[in-house]
């Protein structure tokens, strides 16, 4: 049956989409990375933009010293900058905050303050203290050594303009407390959102499937080949069968999630689903693959050393940091593996005496040196051995907390993982959040596919067991 080509886009369609996609993204990255906030813009060094925002400000603040100068001093630039203070403290009142709106409106009184200008009766010191005062009670505790910093300031511009730096901050508080208090509510209806979305993508490109099918259905076949061989050699076909029929959905999903820290970003396409995440799968792929080396090396390390300084404080985390320091940049086409592995062992050799020296046990003769260093270089090789076996164990520790994912407790560290099991944690806590959010707005679609896979492959196997 040969399916419908693609049919074409207009202008204004793909305008609307990437509008609702920017949104959609936003919304993405608020849920996903529980690190995220808002940070101020900032402008490069020497950029046109840059220059031109420094003229105008440094324009703004001279006229207003230079009102300020004139005798009798004029207040205009003064006290529109006071209601601009006064607007931005109101924003930050909750609605029970009835005194202080009220204490905010009464003393900064536009018309008031215009008035006693007017007369020569302004004391703009003491206006300004009122607010200092109040943004001390408004701010996050984060902010009050830049509010104490204020006090200190005697001249009235540099006053003014350390003011509404502070207020800037504590906008972007003010922003960031409002994303961790949404982003429970923005995660549902952001996944509802997602969805609906790429169910008109669906509709107006049909084939938008065919990777994620291909994706579900080499998990499948995975897990049905690693079925069969937890089988006895002598099971019968009906054996066989029974094995792969206990296939479930969630199983080939979360093979398939696995699937995608090992993948060829480069020679073959992401599969459409995951697609807004490849860079953050990616992103885990290489901190695993660095993390499986210094896992690798630590292993190695201690196996050389005996037990002597399993137990040493700090010498763990003393060869984690050599090992990051000299991997940074793996998988840069410029980098020598070879080359660093190389300084690595003479580096993790030279820790490894002098811990031992200072805790009274014999430093590594020359041929236990050159031992270490050969066994670390020989990581390089990706029939590696160790490296395999810590591979191994890296991807179940994995495949366990997906399995697991609703639980609140993490799955226990397999045997060797010990010494990275901290960094090993923290990428699996990121790695889940990422793959439970995207079964969320996803799983309909899973179900539909694996549902046709997995009953094909269950027909096949019956068909060869009656054949049989």
């Amino acid at each position: 049956m040969e399916t419908s080509p693609p049919r074409p886009v207009s202008i204004e369609e793909l305008m609307e989409t990437a509008k609702g996609v920017t949104n959609m993204a936003l919304a993405h990255e608020i849920v996903v990375n529980g690190d995220f906030q808002i940070k101020p813009a900032e402008l490069p060094e020497h950029s046109l933009e840059k220059k031109v925002r420094d003229i105008v400000h440094k324009a703004f603040w001279d006229c207003l010293e230079a009102q300020l100068k004139e005798d009798p001093p004029t207040y205009d630039h003064a006290i529109k900058l006071l209601g601009e203070i006064k607007e931005n403290l109101l924003s930050f009142l909750l609605p029970g905050h009835t005194r202080l709106r009220s204490q905010i409106t009464e003393v900064l009184d536009l018309d008031l303050i215009k008035q006693e200008a007017e007369n020569g009766a302004l004391d703009i010191s003491k206006l300004v203290e009122f607010v200092i005062g109040m943004m001390g009670t408004l701010c996050a505790p984060a902010r009050d050594e830049e509010i104490k910093k204020l006090k200190d300031i005697n001249e009235i511009v540099p006053l003014f303009r350390a003011i509404f730096s502070v207020l800037d901050l504590m906008k972007m508080d003010m922003a960031n407390f409002a994303v961790s208090s949404i982003r429970p509510k923005l995660m549902q209806q952001s996944a509802e959102y997602e969805r609906k979305k790429f169910q008109e993508f669906l509709e107006k490109q049909p084939n938008s499937l065919d990777l994620v099918t291909r994706w579900l259905q080499e998990a499948a076949d995975d897990l049905a080949k690693q079925r069969c061989k937890m089988l006895p050699p002598h099971c019968s076909a009906d054996g066989a069968t029974g094995g792969a029929s206990t296939l479930c959905s969630t199983a080939v999903q979360n093979r398939a999630y696995l699937k995608l820290l090992k993948w060829d970003h480069v020679n073959r396409p992401f599969p459409e689903t995951v697609l807004m995440d490849q860079a953050r799968f990616q992103e885990i792929q290489l901190e695993l693959e660095q993390l499986l080396l210094a896992g690798t090396i630590l292993l190695v390390t201690f196996s050389a050393a005996g037990s002597a300084l399993v137990d040493v404080p700090g010498f763990a985390e003393k060869i984690k940091t050599i090992v990051k320091v000299l991997l940074t940049g793996m998988h840069l086409p410029s980098f020598n593996l070879q080359e660093s592995l190389a300084t690595i062992g003479e580096k993790v050799c030279a820790e490894v005496n002098s811990c031992l020296s200072q805790h009274g046990f014999t430093p590594f003769s020359a041929e236990r040196e050159t031992g270490l260093k050969g066994q670390i270089q020989a990581v390089a090789n990706p029939d590696n051995t160790i490296c395999k076996l810590i591979d191994s164990r890296i991807e179940k520790f994995l495949e366990n907390y997906l399995a697991s994912s609703h639980q609140k407790s993490l799955p226990a560290v397999p045997g060797g993982l010990g010494p990275i099991q901290r960094e090993l944690e923290e990428i699996a806590v990121k790695y889940v959040r990422l793959v439970n959010y995207n079964k969320m707005v996803f799983s309909p679609y899973y179900d539909a596919v694996l549902g046709k896979i997995l009953t094909k492959e269950e027909s096949q196997l019956v068909g060869k067991s009656e054949e049989s």
